[in-house]
């Protein structure tokens, strides 16, 4: 039935995880791709067919004028779904690249699930955002509501080591360790899931 795979590559995406990505269904897009080239070639199949008839495409109302007709919506509905597909997607990986990308490298579980495209799109987008922030020495990644205190107390989540440097001290975060830190300094720590910030 006409459109059918692209419903499913569309209904696939919405049964995800709100802001979570599944892997690319290449093969589901594929085929939602190669439809899309019948549905194309089926379509001048029948407009050359009318031609060579002497029939106006615009106003004869003949079989093949409705089958053209189906071909031509069905072509759109189809691109329509891919479209939807691919820029939901895109919309998470950008989130992904200001949530983290900024910071450090993408977990391995979430690169998986990108295609060869989409992780272009996130080194792209990431190295543009990096590369604005340096030339107007601004880091856009912390909190757009201002804090009522530039520090914020963490407890490690993970054992970091004590080689790190922040802009006014130097610690040992031990697993479990709890600190009073500059909120830019621990952000990028607790994007990642390595701090958490103690509220109360």
């Amino acid at each position: 039935m006409h459109g059918r795979k692209a419903y499913e590559l569309v209904k696939e995406f919405s049964s995800g995880e709100k802001g979570h990505l599944k892997i690319f269904n290449n093969e589901l897009f594929e085929r939602v791709t190669e439809e899309c080239n019948e549905h194309h070639n089926a379509l001048q199949s029948l407009i050359r067919k009318m031609q060579e008839e002497g029939l106006e495409v615009q106003t004869a109302k003949n079989a093949d004028h409705y089958g053209s007709l189906i071909h031509h919506l069905s072509l759109i509905r189809n691109k329509r779904c891919l479209m939807a597909y691919v820029y939901n997607r895109a919309e998470i990986i950008r989130d992904l690249a200001w949530k983290v990308g900024l910071l450090h490298e993408l977990p391995r579980e979430i690169q998986e699930k990108f295609s060869d495209s989409e992780e272009q799109y996130f080194k792209d987008h990431s190295k543009s955002l990096k590369s604005y922030m340096s030339q107007l020495s601004l880091d856009v990644n912390v909190d757009m509501v201002p804090p009522k205190d530039p520090y914020i107390k963490i407890r490690v989540l993970e054992d970091l080591g004590s080689g790190i440097i922040l802009s006014d001290k130097s610690a040992n975060f031990a697993r479990h360790s709890m600190h009073f830190l500059k909120r830019t300094d621990a952000e990028q720590y607790i994007a990642r899931g390595l701090m958490e910030e103690l509220t109360g």
